[in-house]
């Protein structure tokens, strides 16, 4: 499968088949497996055999996800969570130890800013930000307890871009690992790994589900990296479901040509808000009025399904856009089907301080928007309805 292209790939990446060779992968409901001997079962648990012990372990539908995903990420090795979060905080977990130092971009999603900032003090893990358009910044941060540089390209929420080749440089000159968080892009835009990165996450809930169904996560990347991952996820237990699992492998089948439309239909969308009398700012990657527009089409192959507006007239005037919607949702999800709006300064990142969020682009009056498969021009006179009224 090495030699075709991503959309086939994504499709006919070998499946996880019973003795009845279905053409469709079955469901594998089930806690356990059965071994046919005691001399299988103790290679089994002293890893001499690859067969199936207990699914918190694994599962041949999370195995198939899992090597789906590693062959669109071109990745050695993954292991699949139970939700995004769950990859991103086993990740850590398995990969640092106390007086370890991290280095992250400031614009990070809210949860991970909390384990950062909240968790990680207790367990002494301390971490630096750098300014998401300033990663001169990063080596004037690196201690000799540093162990990893961790970001998210594009951010959430500002939809900022990181010059993934700059940062990769950087770690590799002081022999850090590199971990990107490559949720909003999905690897049919952009492949980390590709750029030098040893690590990748996402939170599979979003563009790999697509519709809203199912949570789940995943971490790709190096195989002995992967190992210790693995290793950490099986005794602590965040697994992903069969089932889950089985829906994001199915999923993965439409994810080129859902990314397509999801940014064809954004593109549009942003081209047609910049300039509206009602707005401060209209961001996205493919706008060549974006600041990191470079960056985006340097390692992107478009520009993703989210953009963001800025409202005038703050909080107030920002509810009142979301409260006269009419199609589009107020949800904290994002990557589906349907259009979505979320408040961040009020919902994902209200943990954050004002002035933390300040710093990363939260204005009160910011939107996110992740654009649906709906018709275009259906999601755009929504928008416009809202602004007016």
């Amino acid at each position: 499968m090495e030699n075709k292209k991503f959309e086939t790939q994504a499709i006919r990446a070998q499946m996880e088949r019973s003795q009845n060779n279905e053409h469709s992968a079955p469901l594998y409901l089930t806690s356990s497996f059965v071994f046919d001997t005691a001399e299988e079962m103790r290679a089994a648990f002293n890893d001499e055999s690859e067969d199936f012990i207990y699914s918190r372990y694994t599962n041949p539908n999370v195995n198939e996800f899992v090597n789906k995903v590693c062959l669109l990420e071109s990745a050695e090795a993954g292991v699949a969570f139970a939700s995004g979060m769950a990859a991103i905080y086993t990740t850590f977990m398995a990969l640092l130890k106390s007086g370890d130092h991290i280095i992250s971009c400031s614009s990070v999603f809210g949860a991970t800013h909390a384990i950062f900032t909240k968790y990680f003090p207790k367990l002494n893990i301390t971490h630096s930000y750098f300014n998401t358009n300033n990663v001169s910044e990063i080596e004037k941060l690196i201690k000799p307890e540093t162990r990893f540089i961790y970001l998210e390209t594009p951010t959430n929420p500002a939809i900022e871009l990181i010059d993934l080749e700059v940062v990769n440089n950087i770690a590799k000159k002081h022999n850090l690992l590199f971990i990107v968080d490559n949720c909003f892009a999905t690897p049919y835009l952009q492949q980390p790994i590709s750029f030098g990165a040893d690590l990748v996450v996402h939170s599979a809930t979003k563009y790999m589900d697509g519709q809203g169904r199912v949570l789940g996560g995943i971490a790709v990347g190096k195989k002995e990296l992967i190992n210790d991952i693995y290793l950490f996820g099986r005794l602590t237990g965040p697994s992903l479901s069969p089932f889950n699992a089985w829906n994001l492998s199915k999923s993965l089948e439409t994810l080129a040509l859902r990314m397509d439309r999801h940014c064809e239909n954004a593109l549009h969308i942003a081209k047609a808000l910049e300039g509206n009398s009602k707005l401060e700012n209209v961001s996205y990657p493919f706008l060549p009025s974006h600041p990191n527009y470079h960056i985006a089409k340097k390692q992107m192959k478009a520009g993703g399904g989210i953009i963001t507006i800025t409202v005038k007239g703050g909080y107030e005037a920002a509810k009142q856009f979301l409260d006269k919607l009419q199609m589009i949702k107020i949800s904290p999800n994002l990557g589906d089907a349907r259009s979505i709006v979320t408040h961040p300064a009020s919902s994902t990142h209200c943990k954050l301080s004002e002035e933390e969020r300040k710093t990363v682009g939260i204005t009160p009056g910011l939107i996110r928007v992740s654009i649906g498969l709906e018709n275009k021009e259906d999601i755009l006179n929504d928008i416009l309805q809202a602004l007016k009224s």
